[in-house]
């Protein structure tokens, strides 16, 4: 008899049992099981056949989601958004009048396929050769622009000596159907917005080596894509409330959402059938590209990227670049617009575009400052000489 302290008394119990049948009592792998699973004979007594079952057409309709790109926008009202965009960009005229040197230009994608608009905010006086630090600002929406509420945070990055250029990359809304229907979701978007950075290099006063990138939503998308790369012109980045994840968002969001994804011609399909493309366009699964510094604020509260998606994020970033990034998690900050938390740093009445602040958004704002004029020296002139300290 093999005692209960025998090294072996327990292999035995279990062969007793049933539950290692595939052992010998030396635990060595037996040549047959000692309880074998009949197996089913070959080529006879096929499986039947599934059960029918019936189909609730009006749940097959709602949960249809086609990838054929001329379902992309059936019905879109497009000459509403170019109406509405001419609004915004005579306001922006209006506001900016003797405050900032305010214009709308254009330039040509890294594609070669598109002239992308952007709007570009810069100090009305100048400084000499390389005297400025410049961002790039980067909206969100799966369609959207540059809206008329971004105008106080803009004057703040231009007080402070920024250059702002702000892309209307492919897909954005109010100019017209084929620009609209060019989205990229995570493709030529990023190669549009990161084109920009040629544009600011024309400018003379421009320092190409103090440049950073800023986003909100699918533009802090664009952001991290930005610089999740082998190679990127940004000297620092920050990315607010950024979609993460497209292979766990669509799931989440469902077939309304999914629908603009699958339709989308370099897309064509949903996640199940292009996984490869939706994890190549999901940035948290780039995050070890990351080699310049990060900043990224997130809302638990948020009822657009909701934080069990931007969580994933935070959590890749503090355990695998904690020297790089710097995370903040707003526990329900005070909410704007009906995605509750996912403006809470975007609070500003849109009718005296003044900012409606909020202890958290007073709080992001001041991170962000901080965090950029460490990395891009905003107030450094570099047009001027300088000072050598006297020798001693």
């Amino acid at each position: 008899m093999i005692s209960a302290t025998h090294p072996r008394s327990w292999i035995a119990v279990f062969l007793c049992a049933g539950l290692l049948t595939g052992l010998t009592i030396d635990g060595r792998i037996a040549a047959q099981s000692a309880q074998a699973r009949p197996q089913r004979p070959t080529g006879t007594n096929p499986a039947p056949p599934r059960a029918q079952i019936p189909i609730d057409e009006a749940r097959a309709r709602s949960l249809y989601v086609s990838k054929d790109p001329k379902d992309h926008s059936p019905g879109y009202n497009f000459q509403r958004d170019i109406d509405a965009k001419a609004a915004i960009d005579a306001r922006y005229a209006e506001v900016t009048r003797g405050v900032v040197d305010y214009s709308k230009v254009t330039y040509r994608s890294s594609v070669g396929d598109m002239d992308i608009p952007a709007y570009l905010f810069q100090p009305l006086k100048k400084r000499g050769a390389k005297g400025h630090a410049a961002m790039v600002w980067v909206h969100g929406g799966v369609h959207g622009n540059w809206g008329i509420t971004m105008w106080p945070f803009v004057k703040e990055a231009v007080d402070r000596g920024y250059v702002v250029i702000c892309p209307e990359y492919r897909g954005s809304t109010g100019y017209g159907e084929r620009f609209h229907n060019e989205i990229d979701y995570g493709g030529y978007e990023v190669d549009d917005t990161m084109s920009a950075v040629e544009y600011l290099k024309t400018l003379s006063y421009v320092d190409p080596d103090r440049l950073g990138v800023m986003g909100w939503s699918h533009g802090g998308y664009i952001t991290l894509f930005s610089v999740f790369r082998d190679q990127t012109p940004f000297k620092a980045a920050a990315a607010i409330v950024p979609v993460t994840n497209l292979v766990f968002r669509l799931s989440y969001k469902g077939p309304r959402y999914q629908r603009s994804f699958a339709t989308q011609k370099r897309i064509q399909g949903l996640p199940f059938e292009k996984p490869e493309l939706y994890i190549e366009r999901s940035p948290l699964y780039h995050v070890d590209k990351l080699k310049v510094p990060l900043l990224v604020h997130v809302a638990t509260n948020d009822q657009d990227v909701n934080f069990v998606e931007d969580q994933q994020i935070v959590d890749a970033l503090r355990s695998r670049k904690p020297d790089l990034a710097e995370t903040k998690v707003y526990v329900d900050p005070a909410p704007w617009g009906g995605s509750v938390g996912h403006a809470f740093s975007r609070r500003v009445d849109p009718d005296t575009l003044q900012r409606v602040d909020s202890p958290a958004q007073i709080d992001s704002w001041d991170r962000t400052w901080t965090f950029f004029e460490w990395h891009l020296q905003p107030s450094l002139d570099k047009s001027k000489p300088t000072t050598s300290a006297p020798s001693r």
